[in-house]
């Protein structure tokens, strides 16, 4: 068999974990997939993967594999395109990460976009309220919310969010909107932990720090309990502006100590491949970075 090919079939099990799950991604049925991969073992005389009824999981010499087949598969991918003159059109599969609300709100739509207009890729999105490694979880572009640490992989800015604070109006006319900050412990709070610490808010109050310890009266594992309860008018909650904007603009949520927000978030698009990434990579940057940087609510 052609050695780019078991390649491939190799990834695709060790990423999916399973043979079942790596042939329906490429097309192709599950004991091609077992014999793609056994061949590969064959020929590296070396064991990849440890097999059982329920589990496939890369061994140790699998993932120094793993890690150098995944270059190869891309060197190669970019010798293709770079003869043919970078006119082919953008191919293959994408994989996409975002965090969820955001993902469905911002990324989706253009995602959709993407392949309305390159019939010939294929888009897998996870859209996670976690931290994907784009190497190790086969990830080929990913859109992160937040300051970036220290990393090969290549950044593109595109926008910005804030935290702000906000509630009902039936809430505020009932108890009043608090002024500044330390009135919150006279108030009634949602958490989430989907936003960082539910026992500390931090602002800015003239350009200095400033933390407020709070008591919450409901703490709630996600955003969207989150303005779900602010909604209902069970009191005030501090979200991310894009996740609150719609609410905002409709009227049903009000916005509070407007004048205390702390320091904008960056938005950036993150991907591995740099100034040779490939077409399907290239050209959904380029739509995704249109889109997110015209929209109001990310400026």
């Amino acid at each position: 068999m052609d050695r780019l090919h078991l390649m491939t079939v190799f990834i695709a099990v060790a990423e999916a974990e399973s043979f079942a799950g790596a042939a329906r991604k490429l097309g192709m049925s599950p004991p091609a997939a077992t014999r793609a991969v056994a061949a590969l073992e064959a020929r590296l005389q070396a064991r990849l993967l440890n097999r059982s009824t329920r589990h496939v999981r890369v061994t140790e010499a699998g993932q120094r594999y793993l890690e150098d087949a995944r270059r190869v598969i891309a060197a190669a991918d970019e010798a293709d395109e770079a003869a043919s003159g970078g006119n082919a059109p953008p191919r293959g599969l994408l994989t996409i990460t975002a965090p969820a609300l955001f993902g469905l709100r911002y990324v989706m739509p253009g995602i959709n976009d993407y392949l309305l207009r390159h019939p010939e890729v294929t888009v897998d999105a996870l859209l996670l309220d976690r931290v994907v490694n784009l190497l190790e979880e086969g990830v080929d572009v990913a859109v992160r919310i937040g300051e970036l640490p220290d990393s090969n992989l290549s950044a593109l800015r595109v926008g910005q969010v804030r935290r702000v604070v906000c509630a009902a109006p039936a809430y505020l006319a009932e108890r009043g909107a608090p002024h500044t900050p330390t009135d919150l412990q006279r108030h009634s709070l949602i958490a989430s932990r989907g936003v960082g610490s539910s026992h500390e808010w931090r602002f800015s109050d003239g350009g200095k720090p400033l933390s407020v310890r709070l008591k919450p009266r409901l703490t709630v594992s996600n955003n969207e309990a989150a303005i779900a309860a602010a909604v209902a008018g069970l009191g005030l909650t501090r979200l991310l502006s894009y996740q609150v904007a719609p609410l905002l603009a409709a009227g049903q949520l009000q916005q509070v100590l407007a004048e205390y927000d702390d320091a904008s978030q960056p938005i950036h698009i993150l991907h591995q491949e740099g100034r040779l990434a490939s077409a399907k990579t290239r050209t959904f940057i380029d739509l995704m970075a249109e889109r997110l940087r015209g929209h109001p609510e990310l400026r």
